[in-house]
């Protein structure tokens, strides 16, 4: 067969924290080459031993590349070994996968003479760029200053890797509700509505919400109107109408909502139907006492589930978590201290607040677990909070997700503004891929809640700092 005409591929050069985002990021560059460097596989030896929270990540990565190169010569490896049949569908890579030996560059080729790790790969860029004309060669770094030093050492491409973006600005990431301009029914022109027991069902033409998905809250601005769509066909939305003031008085645990997003925050939890529950917006909107206080509820007052674990994102647990006395539940305790927090606002009213929110721990078998330590187990029958969820990659948000098992519900709670994660942004978070990849499923709902309700003093924060 006739060889791939090279001129028309691009050759792309992998920077280390592109492997760490996604470890098999050099699968998703489809009919075009890759070339790791020797720099780069230096650092993810490095990392692999570490104790960061991406060592498993750097592993992961030298297997999948280790799998596909370990027949190969040194002298194929220079040259590119071929990537075809690793996956499937219109994405799988076509195109070869190489290691460029960077310690052999000559020395007058270098545009860095300073022998940092980043300036090495650029230096190896450069270096490509030079050898490989006409054909085109591409940088790809999620480090800024690294994308802002290549171009002015003369790199003539560089990118971001964004083949793992759902969506392109945060601001396009669904809010889990649509809010229509004046009244509801003036917007909609024809209805069908039906009883079914207690509830009204409205039939509405698609065309008045194109893109609608399962679970998606729908209200007006005149706070006349609040519904929820439970069925999409081809032409037509089939629209359960919740009622606007019966949705505000929804409580649980004693709380009740401050505002219609807490309102549609409550359904969606106390909903025994919805599995996964992902709450997003700011410090101080509540997503953390309202998950909580839905989760008293259905454990102790509704005997809906067995127990509530809490669990969170913790940096550098690895390095923090052993150091702390006592077991893990003790251990994990100053990283959450949101839920206790949250525990007395909701027993702040009681004789002895912290004997009853011993009695409640207790009374609701609330365990506080580690991330690092739920690979493997199956929860069943469970309430479990995932707080901090906008610090997690996706692929540690699966590896949580699939261990629940039957009877669980999963409540995702996260604020896009507060990543802690070097290797993340809103845009690749895993709290992100997590809403957009989920909104079609039945069994989930999210909320966006707009709005800080904790104080004054944190409203402005959040508006004006």
């Amino acid at each position: 067969m006739p060889e791939k005409p090279e001129i028309n591929t691009k050759l792309y050069v992998l920077d280390t924290n592109i492997l760490l985002h996604e470890p098999l990021a050099f699968l998703s560059f489809k009919e075009h080459d890759v070339v790791v460097p020797m720099t780069v596989l230096e650092e993810l030896d490095y990392i692999k031993d570490s104790k960061k929270d991406v060592a498993r990540d750097a592993r992961v990565s030298i297997r999948a590349m280790e799998d596909l190169l370990h027949e190969a010569t040194p002298e194929q490896m220079i040259e590119g070994v071929a990537m075809s049949g690793l996956g499937s569908g219109e994405a799988a890579p076509t195109g070869m996968l190489s290691i460029f030996a960077d310690h052999g560059m000559p020395f007058e080729q270098q545009a860095f003479t300073s022998n940092e790790n980043d300036n090495r790969i650029i230096n190896a860029a450069l270096y490509l760029q030079k050898i490989k004309l006409p054909r085109q060669v591409v940088l790809v770094t999620k480090d800024i200053n690294m994308r802002l030093k290549a171009k002015g050492a003369g790199l003539a491409h560089v990118e971001d890797y964004r083949t793992d973006q759902l969506i392109s600005d945060i601001k396009y990431l669904s809010k889990g509700y649509h809010t229509f301009n004046g009244d509801f029914w003036q917007c909609v022109k024809t209805v069908d509505s039906r009883t079914e027991g207690r509830d009204t069902i409205h039939t509405i033409d698609k065309k008045a919400l194109p893109e609608a998905y399962i679970n998606e809250f729908l209200i007006d601005d005149e706070e006349q109107f609040a519904g929820l769509v439970e069925n999409i066909t081809e032409d037509t939305l089939e629209v359960l109408d919740l009622g606007y003031d019966r949705l505000m008085g929804r409580n649980a645990w004693g709380i009740s909502p401050k505002n219609i997003g807490q309102a549609m925050a409550f359904h969606a939890l106390l909903d025994p139907h919805i599995d996964l529950v992902i709450l997003t917006g700011p410090a101080g909107s509540g997503k953390t006492l309202l998950a909580l206080a839905a989760a008293l509820e259905m454990v102790i007052e509704k005997n809906m589930y067995d127990k509530i674990i809490v669990t969170r994102s913790t940096p550098e647990i690895a390095e923090s978590i052993g150091f702390l006395p006592g077991t893990e539940e003790e251990k994990m305790a100053p990283w959450l201290a949101a839920i206790t927090d949250s525990l007395e606002v909701l027993h702040k009213n009681d004789e002895n607040v912290k004997g009853s929110m011993n009695y409640i721990m207790e009374k609701a078998n609330i365990q506080f677990k580690s991330v690092n330590f739920m690979r493997g187990r199956s929860i069943q029958n469970a309430i479990v909070i995932l707080d901090e969820s906008q610090n997690l990659t996706a692929s540690q948000l699966k590896t949580i997700i699939t261990r629940c098992g039957e009877g669980t519900k999963l409540i995702c709670g996260g604020n896009l503004a507060q990543i802690d994660s070097n290797y993340l942004s809103a845009v690749t978070s895993g709290l992100t891929y997590l809403v957009e990849k989920f909104k079609n499923f039945s069994g989930s709902a999210t909320i966006n809640l707009d709005g800080v309700v904790r104080s004054r003093l944190a409203e402005f924060a959040e508006e004006n700092l």
